[in-house]
């Protein structure tokens, strides 16, 4: 019973954060199914693809990793320039604690660098971002079988109003929302992840439903939906060293920017990537890298969502003990 009321509690107090590309939980495959741990993820995604664009995974003038802050260029709106793009990338600190073997409490902390190139004039913009903090449950746990093995997890969380959402250029003019570190508002989300695996193959999907608000300003995006796909192949190369390969599939949808709870139209998201992923295991370190590409887009004015990769290094705690009993 004091179980069931901490989770509970859990649930409705941290009802929703987000599960989409932008705030993260990102979930790996992993051997460590139920250790708490602690690790770095790096995310790049771009948004190019018009017609002319020379590259459209990395613009030409864009950075993979954080450039310096430039903030002198003029506010512009894009007019299908073939070399207008948007970068975002973002450092997360990440944590998860088991405080029992089905329940996991988790922690993102975000560092954004995100870019504009609009008609020749590029923006630069860095800093700390929305922290986000989210519980899950084990509903199914039937690992380690000899054929057949699942997990279902369910859990919500909050996105916190943390990082700044008011940053200006050099003349005074405030950036856009999207452009900003922060979004100045609270935001949550529900998720399920479920894995089901035979002998060495496996599929893995993460659904999850993103509840946004507004911030001082009455901006927001509009309620997303998002759902991630693996499709995995597990070789155990040695009694230390874990190899899983994969196949990736990632659908979003969002209605895009609303203003005084009113959709705008402006950065409507419908899209489906595809890609592929390894994840590296060396005894209780996992090393995870991704890269997903444009398969298919609804018409929107918005250049196309060109490229995600990811990068991440998690240590993994030998967890005996948790602070709730079975």
């Amino acid at each position: 019973m004091k179980i069931k009321i901490i989770l509970f509690a859990l649930i409705t107090l941290s009802f929703s954060a987000s599960a989409c590309d932008i705030c993260g939980c990102f979930m790996g495959l992993t051997p460590y199914d139920n250790q708490s741990s602690f690790g770095l993820l790096y995310r790049y995604r771009s948004f190019s693809g018009y017609h002319g664009q020379s590259h459209y995974s990395f613009p030409k003038g864009s950075n993979f990793f954080f450039p310096k802050d430039d903030k002198t260029a003029p506010l512009t709106e894009h007019n299908g320039n073939p070399n207008d793009y948007e970068l975002y990338r973002t450092m997360e600190i990440r944590g998860r604690y088991f405080v029992h073997k089905r329940i996991e409490l988790n922690a993102i902390i975000p560092y954004n660098s995100n870019s504009e190139r609009y008609n020749g004039n590029t923006s630069s913009i860095s800093g700390v971002g929305d922290i986000n903090l989210y519980a899950g449950y084990h509903l199914i746990r039937k690992l380690d079988q000899a054929t057949f093995n699942q997990r279902l997890i369910v859990g919500a969380g909050i996105k916190l109003p943390s990082g700044k959402n008011d940053l200006k250029t050099t003349s005074g003019i405030r950036y856009s929302a999207l452009m900003q570190p922060g979004t100045g508002s609270t935001d949550g989300f529900v998720y399920a992840n479920y894995l089901i695996g035979y002998k060495k193959f496996g599929i893995s999907i993460n659904s999850s439903y993103k509840i946004n608000g507004e911030n001082a300003e009455q901006e927001g995006i509009a309620n997303s939906s998002t759902t991630f796909a693996n499709l995995f192949y597990t070789q155990k190369i040695s009694k230390d060293w874990q190899v899983t390969p994969s196949i990736q599939f990632f659908y979003e949808k969002s209605g895009g920017e609303t203003y005084k709870g009113v959709k705008t139209g402006e950065h409507e998201m419908n899209n489906l990537m595809a890609g592929i992923g390894a994840d590296l295991y060396y005894k209780n370190i996992a090393l995870n890298i991704g890269m997903q590409k444009n398969a298919w887009e609804a018409k929107t004015d918005h250049p196309l969502s060109a490229t995600k990769i990811y990068l991440g290094v998690t240590y993994n705690i030998n967890q005996l003990y948790y602070l709730l009993k079975s």
